[in-house]
């Protein structure tokens, strides 16, 4: 589902929306099926809501322009996890292995 026109527009809601709230995006990868994003920003920023800020626009955005069919285009699940004891470099070599570069 997210290939081609869908993961470039996806692509510039995600990049726009971590613009909005401060956000750089250290790694972005989009798979058929599912997104890592590597982001750092303001601590004082909850990750939960990160995320939901993120998913809400882009659904939102891409239910409009494509005809997808669907109520919701996210799960609510995802995976939150903090840097700490890994390298930045760590984590963009799993988002780039993920992403089969």
């Amino acid at each position: 589902m997210l290939e081609d026109e869908v993961r470039d527009r996806l692509e510039e809601l995600i990049e726009e929306k971590a613009d909005e709230l401060g956000l750089e995006i250290l790694e972005l990868a989009i798979r058929p099926d599912h997104v890592h994003l590597f982001i750092t920003g303001d601590p004082t920023l909850a990750p939960n809501k990160i995320m939901q800020q993120v998913k809400g626009y882009s659904s939102r955005h891409l239910r409009d322009e494509f005809d997808f069919g669907l109520p919701s285009l996210w799960t609510r699940s995802y995976f939150v996890s903090s840097a700490g004891d890994v390298s930045s470099e760590v984590i963009e070599e799993y988002i780039d292995a993920q992403a089969g570069e």
